[in-house]
């Protein structure tokens, strides 16, 4: 955290008013859990299904493999480093560039953006189901009610996700549960599909894991929560591995769902795949689909808030950012100016930007960040080992590193193979 300002006197400032400790263990596990599941699972899974075809539910635990290993080392870098800027910081401390902090920051808070906007794309599409409105006007609408819960207090926030949270994991148990009987037969329907292996299939796996890993993105928003959790050595660590844990559990059942129940095709043609699902199964799809709503604004709200808190401690700091972003309201204690300029980006590009486009370049910048993050930690890691911190083993910070940079070249590579001429 930066050192006091000072009155040109050599006095200090005058205290300014910072964020507050308000969200105990429970809270953040259910803000992750819901940071991650919006972004994923309610949004994406028709794209994975159509770029992986049969291979969905392994796209999901190729895409958890290079996730996990970056989230240990945001486990203990969160704990080394707790402050509001999370991959700023570790950057900052790790390598002392600030040309590199602030790329980073920079760079985050586009995904944060994006990912928001990509989100309530798919919340449009579940919307249209229920409401006859303009695309427009529902975007609009829910943007603005977002930014405005985004300000009212960081506690009020996350009570919303932690309800929102339990009601969307309720609904992919449901899923789940409808498509159990179809799921028994996977395996031998797995079996037989892949008795004609083609080359062309890994390419297919390749791509859907590339849209499935946008699916695990959340993770490392609770970071950036540091300055507003409480005992957050303790507490932080463990809600990121929980968080991404339970998550993989979750999206490997359902994607088994639903290809169990609809071939991968419709699920990929559906504009409510999830649904779509239910509906096969000669059940009402508006329940599920009201249910929906909800986890995806969730979604949405999270990254809102990941965006203005990383925009915060950049403007705070500064570090890139004019200093007014750094402002903290006396009484709601959350950045208000930087949180009305978040929300203006992500309306902006929620109104011009499809899904897959706004899907893939979020994917783009993320891995670029975790490899800075990995790379933070391994020397880090080198000047010292903190007792009261995890000990997250150096050569999981290494595969991390290799595997998210892996990811990133094959990422550009598939997809100049997908359309032939760059994107």
């Amino acid at each position: 955290m930066s050192e006091p300002e000072r009155t040109p006197k050599g006095l200090p400032a005058p205290r300014q008013p910072i964020l507050q400790r308000e969200v105990g263990p429970v809270l953040l596990l259910l803000y992750g859990l819901g940071t991650i599941l919006g972004a994923g699972i309610y949004v994406v899974i028709g794209e994975v299904a159509g770029a992986a075809g049969i291979l969905t539910p392994f796209a999901f635990v190729l895409a958890a493999l290079v996730a996990s290993l970056t989230a240990l080392s945001f486990s203990e870098l969160a704990a080394r480093i707790p402050e509001a800027g999370g991959p700023i910081d570790y950057a900052r401390q790790a390598f002392g560039r600030r040309w590199l902090s602030t790329s980073i920051g920079w760079g985050l808070v586009a995904t944060g953006t994006v990912s928001a906007a990509t989100i309530l794309t798919g919340f449009e599409r579940y919307a249209s189901l229920f409401l006859d409105f303009p695309a427009w006007l529902t975007i609009t609408t829910v943007t603005l009610l977002l930014g405005g819960l985004a300000v009212t207090g960081m506690r009020e926030s996350a009570w919303f996700m932690a309800a929102t949270t339990l009601l969307g994991i309720g609904g992919l148990g449901y899923v789940v549960w409808l498509a159990a009987p179809d799921m028994l037969g996977a395996p031998a329907a797995l079996s037989a599909s892949l008795s004609g292996f083609e080359m062309g299939w890994l390419a297919g796996l390749f791509m859907g894991a590339f849209l499935a890993f946008y699916s695990f993105i959340g993770f490392e928003d609770m970071a950036n929560l540091a300055e507003e959790v409480r005992d957050v050595q303790r507490n932080l660590p463990r809600a990121i591995i929980g968080a991404v844990v339970v998550s993989l559990v979750i999206y490997a059942l359902v994607a088994l769902a639903a290809t169990s129940v609809l071939p991968p095709e419709k699920l990929a043609a559906a504009q409510a795949p999830l649904v779509a699902v239910v509906e096969a199964k000669g059940h009402p799809g508006v329940p599920l689909g009201l249910i929906s709503l909800f986890i995806i604004v969730n979604g949405a709200l999270a990254q809102i808030i990941m965006a203005t808190r990383l925009l915060m401690d950049m403007g705070r700091d500064r570090q890139g950012a004019p200093p007014l972003f750094g402002r903290v309201h006396p009484r709601t204690h959350t950045p208000i100016i930087a949180t009305v300029a978040i929300t203006a980006v992500v309306l902006g590009l929620t109104l011009f930007l499809p899904l897959k486009t706004l899907a893939n370049l979020t994917s783009a910048i993320m891995l670029a960040v975790f490899i800075t993050v990995n790379a933070s930690l391994i020397v880090l890691k080198r000047r010292g080992q903190p007792e009261d911190v995890p000990n997250v083993p150096v050569w999981i910070a290494w595969l991390g590193l290799l595997l998210s940079s892996a990811a990133l070249l094959a990422q550009g590579f598939f997809m100049l193979l997908a359309d032939g001429n760059p994107v």
